[in-house]
Order: C-alpha cells, then sequence, then structure tokens
C-alpha cells in the first residue's frame, strides 16, 4: 500500500504544480487491456463512466488492474455532476476525478464538496477499497484527491475564470468536442469555427494559467497531445482503447489487402 499512496500523492503534487501529465482514455470493459496500458507508462488511465462502455463493477475491475500494472493512477470521469456518483468512483481507488458540464463557480464548488470529506465537503465515508491507495485518514485523501473541471458549454465557458478561481478546483479540462459545438459547430469535428474554437481553448488555458491551476486537454493522438502541450497546457489525454483498436485493426486489414 505504501507504494501505491506514495504514487497518489506524488500526481497531486504534480497536477498541482502545473507539471506535465499524460494520460489514457479508457472507454471499454476490459481489464486485461487496461493492465497492459497500466503498464507503458501514462501518469493516469481514465476510465469514462459518463459516455464509455463499463459500468461500475468494469470500473473497479479495471483499478484493481491498474494496480497490477503498477506504473498509472486511475482517474474517472463521473457520469454526472452528483455526490453519489463522485463518492463512488472515488472509493473504487480513484486518485481524482474529472467532473463533466460545469458551468458555474457553484458547480465547481458542488464538485469539490463531494470529493471531500468534512469538513472540507460532503463526501460520506466508506472507503472499501480506496484506504488501499491511500489510506482511511479523511485528511489524507482530501489532500491526495484531483479534481478536473470539465469546460465543455457555452455557460462553462462563460464563467471559465470564475471556475478556475473556485477553491480546490485542481485543473480545467477541455472536452473539445461539446467545446466546438459550444461555440457553434454543426459537428464536433466542424472546421468552420475552428477560429472560435481556438480562441475558446487559449481563453480556457490563460483561465488556468491566472488561476495556477492544471490545465487539460483531450486529444486524439499523441501528436495533438505534443502541440497542445507545447501551446501550454500542462496535462493531456491520449484518445482511447476503442478508437486504437479501431485504427490498429484497419491498418492491418488495408495491409493484408495490399491498400495503400
Amino acid at each position: 500500500m505504501q507504494r501505491s499512496r506514495e504514487r497518489v500523492l506524488d500526481y497531486a503534487r504534480r497536477v498541482r504544480a502545473r507539471e506535465t501529465i499524460l494520460g489514457y482514455w479508457v472507454i471499454i470493459d476490459s481489464p486485461v487491456s487496461t493492465e497492459r496500458i497500466a503498464r507503458l507508462g501514462y501518469d493516469y488511465v481514465c476510465f469514462d463512466a459518463q459516455h464509455g462502455l463499463l459500468d461500475y463493477k468494469g470500473i473497479l475491475a479495471g483499478m484493481t488492474a491498474i494496480d497490477a500494472g503498477g506504473e498509472s493512477v486511475g482517474m474517472v470521469r463521473v457520469g454526472a455532476n452528483d455526490p453519489f456518483l463522485i463518492g463512488q468512483a472515488l472509493d473504487s481507488g480513484a486518485a481524482g476525478i474529472i467532473v463533466p458540464l460545469v458551468n458555474t463557480a457553484e458547480d465547481a464548488a458542488r464538485a469539490v464538496s463531494f470529493a471531500k470529506y468534512p469538513p472540507d465537503g460532503i463526501r460520506s465515508y466508506g472507503p472499501m477499497r480506496s484506504q488501499l491507495r491511500i489510506g482511511p485518514n479523511p485528511a489524507d485523501s482530501n489532500a491526495a484527491t484531483v479534481v478536473l473541471a470539465m469546460i465543455e458549454t457555452p455557460q462553462g465557458l462563460e464563467n471559465v475564470e470564475a471556475i478556475a478561481a473556485t477553491p480546490g478546483i485542481d485543473g480545467l479540462y477541455i472536452g473539445p468536442s461539446d467545446l466546438r459545438i459550444a461555440v457553434g459547430g454543426a459537428t464536433s469535428t466542424d472546421p468552420a469555427v475552428g477560429e472560435a474554437f481556438e480562441s475558446a481553448v487559449e481563453r480556457v488555458l490563460r483561465a488556468a494559467e491566472s488561476a495556477g491551476i492544471a490545465a487539460g486537454f483531450h486529444t486524439p493522438s499523441g501528436e495533438v497531445a505534443a502541440k497542445r502541450l507545447g501551446q501550454g497546457f500542462t496535462l493531456a489525454t491520449v484518445s482511447s482503447d476503442l478508437i486504437h483498436l479501431e485504427q490498429a485493426a484497419t491498418a492491418h486489414l488495408k495491409a493484408a489487402r495490399g491498400a495503400s
């Protein structure tokens, strides 16, 4: 447990120090593949409980697989800004949460309160598994738990500076698909709103920098992750297991058929 505790504490320290953090996104319920991913050197592996294809049992099995991998910490993009869902994710052993659809500073404050035990929040005590990561002391858990707020809506963008300044928020995290739609895109990849999208991205980045918190970005590839980190973002997630599985299978099929 000591090595696990040290890894989680160091992860929280690095996020808050705005060091470079790289993560990987898990959508499918496959503990065996998650264990392999957790051995590759990513700082975190994040389970998508909002749009992913796994339930709580899948997240719990995935967290166990991460511990077996031994190199990464686990994160969860929770399904909603909800005390039960946030507490459950953290009870599974997650080092932190990514909270979707944070629109106001009040939303951000609620997310923090749901993730922290009293007196810092209202999280219910019952660390059946998470104590294996950090221990049963509420103060230790509060200090180690990372809370990232997703900026992905028109209202969230309008209030991004206030959200970033919310005590207990450790970083902002851009959901690019929703943010592109939020600035007027007809689709999640609409190039017609490229300038407006990049302006929104820059605003989120500046807000995080001004507040001294992490600036995160979900990216489709390692190349794009490197670009966003070079832009000033401190945290980036690379694609997802399902997308990479499809891409690899497609590439091998084309090669086998002799396609260019």
